[in-house]
């Protein structure tokens, strides 16, 4: 650059800061690709050369439920009065090979949480809430504990990769099995269990040696693709006698072919699980980085069980990032059967409460974000093996809190769909929804708000 040209551009400056300040007081500005948590992360990565793990669901925005608006009626739909006329909430899941089909009062399960990963005062809590409310739910890896068989009326017991704690008179035990080929949070790779959750009981449950880390197979031993997948079925059958139900849990990736395939393999049910779904421990970027948006994953599978001509007939339960009532609504509008809760019922019974703020404090985080659940220290007792923490969690008192949280999920549902015209939950319908964004117009198949387009429809 000129000495003249260089004298202009010090003249500018100065005209807005100052020949005094002109090195000290320019605003600075922060790259949006390497920002302070991105910088923070490289640095520790350079420090430790470990990858970080930690619990919980993606933190990054993504498009969800919110992005997505009903429609409730006016003159060209004619809502049903609140109260006085019935809209009902009962599902059946597993009547299609099954002699004993899993009938719930509320289309809202409880998804598989292990015990080792949660406490067992923690695991009777969900069993309780559960039962009181009159919905399932599901064992996690690991194996059946007797307080969870006890307090749960409907019990899904998980068959995972590992095997941990399999035994054939658990799965005659249960109500119906859900064999676990991925996970939203972690679609493509196993589960993690730190040496200080393997307590003398949950080694014992797993044959582990106690206090050891274990990471769980990424898929099963015993298949090696969909073929297989089908005498496993059969061979849990037999098993069971017909009598379970059989369900397939699949994380968010192929929605379309993974539902497909569960389909043909002789499945009763498909789980579909987003990538807003939360876990006890794995790698920060398997959490961020791999899967689907929840949103994008239903009506793909949706679409699959219709070209099957199997819509209905088996059932679709969408996990991942389900919050509340209207969530709960949209899904089934979107042409789900029922949805599956993992964090949001932990939160319901205790889990990041501001009460225990100060200790969240002393781990180096705050009620609300604190995600270090493979750590086994969390001060509400409910994602540890430390018999002192768990001791905080009453699992009467919080089994009260899951079902007082059930029920208003559930009520608000119905709110929806009464204002909607619909008698049923499952009469809700794409037809009553409209997106806010694009990207959700596209993802869910419904319109974009104020028009009729459908992004990417013919």
């Amino acid at each position: 650059m000129s000495d003249k040209k260089r004298s202009f551009f010090d003249e500018l400056l100065e005209c807005f800061v100052g020949s005094e300040n002109r090195n000290t007081s320019m605003p600075t500005r922060k790259s949006s690709t390497f920002d302070d948590y991105t910088m923070a992360e490289i640095r520790r990565a350079a420090e430790t050369g470990i990858y970080d793990i930690r619990g919980g669901g993606a933190k990054r925005p993504l498009p969800h439920f919110d992005d997505l608006l009903v429609l409730g009626a006016s003159i060209s739909r004619y809502p049903l009065e609140g109260y006085r006329e019935r809209c009902d909430t009962n599902v059946v899941l597993g009547n299609r090979f099954a002699k004993n089909p899993v009938e719930l009062d509320i289309p809202i399960t409880i998804a598989g949480m292990s015990f080792g990963a949660l406490s067992g005062p923690a695991k009777e809590a969900l069993g309780r809430g559960a039962t009181m409310a009159g919905t399932s739910t599901t064992t996690g890896d690991g194996g059946m504990t007797e307080e969870e068989r006890r307090h749960s009326n409907k019990l899904v017991y998980q068959y995972l990769p590992s095997r941990y704690g399999m035994n054939p008179d658990d799965l005659r035990n249960c109500d119906a099995i859900e064999i676990v080929v991925g996970q939203g949070a972690k679609p493509g790779g196993g589960g993690m269990l730190l040496g200080q959750k393997i307590s003398d009981r949950v080694a014992g449950m797993r044959c582990l040696p106690t206090g050891i880390d274990q990471r769980s197979a990424c898929r099963h031993p015993d298949w090696t693709g969909p073929d297989d997948l089908e005498i496993k079925i059969l061979e849990l059958r037999e098993i069971t006698n017909w009598e379970k139900p059989i369900f397939v849990k699949i994380g968010g990736t192929r929605p379309y072919f993974d539902t497909t395939l569960s389909v043909k393999a002789g499945a009763d049910v498909v789980v579909l699980d987003g990538m807003q779904g939360g876990t006890a421990a794995t790698q920060d970027v398997f959490i961020e980085h791999v899967g689907q948006p929840t949103l994008a994953c239903i009506r793909p599978a949706v679409r699959a069980l219709q070209d099957l001509k199997m819509h209905r007939k088996v059932q679709l339960v969408i996990s991942g990032g389900i919050r509340n009532g209207a969530d709960v609504a949209k899904v089934l509008a979107l042409g789900a059967d029922a949805v599956s809760i993992g964090t949001a019922a932990l939160i319901a019974i205790g889990d990041n409460h501001p009460k225990w703020e100060h200790e969240y404090n002393k781990l180096g985080s705050t009620a609300g974000a604190y995600d270090s659940w493979h750590r086994g220290d969390d001060p509400a007792g409910i994602t540890t093996q430390n018999n002192t923490l768990a001791a905080r969690l009453d699992p009467e008192v919080a089994g009260k809190r899951l079902s007082n949280y059930l029920k208003v999920m559930t009520l608000e549902a119905q709110t929806l769909a009464r204002a909607c015209s619909k008698s049923h939950l499952h009469n809700l319908e794409p037809e009553d929804l409209c997106a806010l964004t694009v990207e959700a117009a596209a993802m869910a198949g419904v319109p974009l708000a104020g028009t009729d387009w459908i992004p990417g429809s013919n």
